[in-house]
């Protein structure tokens, strides 16, 4: 009797540490996989992600940002399937995560700044449009001009009207800045 309580409690704390090994830790490195979707939007998806040290990622196409420290990868995987679902963009999404033992990896982001809610870095990924920067940073404020929207890369600068289509769609590169000006005058 006690050889079987022995090999239980064994078996026990070596299944603690084996759910202690894949547990996702803030600052830490994952790997997303997406599949069930076409294939572009796979490439916009698929990549490594940091979990911040708020212990959450962003995803594309998603609003707002998810928790991920402390699950497992299958926990997160689920998590991500279910918010892709929610939100009515994808409808059999099929996650994969991967946990890895890599230190924070450095982020791709553009920055926005000036007149909106949330100044600062927002991730970059592929397909990222000026218009999403801007709304990734919770859009302008009341003050903010969205007919003056400057992008800066790298010595360039140039203006934008993000209240025409034709400008929403203006693609990004990463280490982009965009800059939303306060309003003139003019309301302009």
């Amino acid at each position: 009797m006690k050889q079987i309580l022995f090999l239980f409690a064994c078996l026990v704390m070596s299944l603690q540490g084996l759910m202690g090994q894949s547990t996702i830790s803030a600052g830490r490195a994952i790997e997303i996989q997406i599949k069930g979707v076409p294939s572009d939007e796979m490439a916009r998806v698929n990549g490594t992600y940091t979990v911040s040290e708020g212990g959450s990622i962003r995803m594309p196409l998603l609003d707002g940002s998810i928790r991920a420290a402390g699950l497992s990868p299958t926990a997160l995987a689920q998590s991500i399937e279910a918010a892709y679902r929610a939100a009515k963009i994808y409808t059999t999404p099929t996650i994969n995560v991967i946990a890895t033992n890599q230190e924070a990896l450095e982020e791709l982001t553009v920055t926005v700044g000036g007149q909106v809610q949330s100044p600062g870095p927002v991730r970059y990924f592929r397909g990222l449009t000026l218009y999403d920067a801007v709304q990734a940073a919770k859009g302008a404020t009341p003050f903010g001009s969205m007919k003056r929207v400057r992008l800066i890369r790298g010595k360039q600068s140039k203006e934008y009207n993000l209240t025409d289509a034709k400008h929403m769609n203006t693609p990004l590169e990463p280490r982009d800045t965009i800059q939303v000006p306060q309003k003139d005058f003019l309301g302009n």
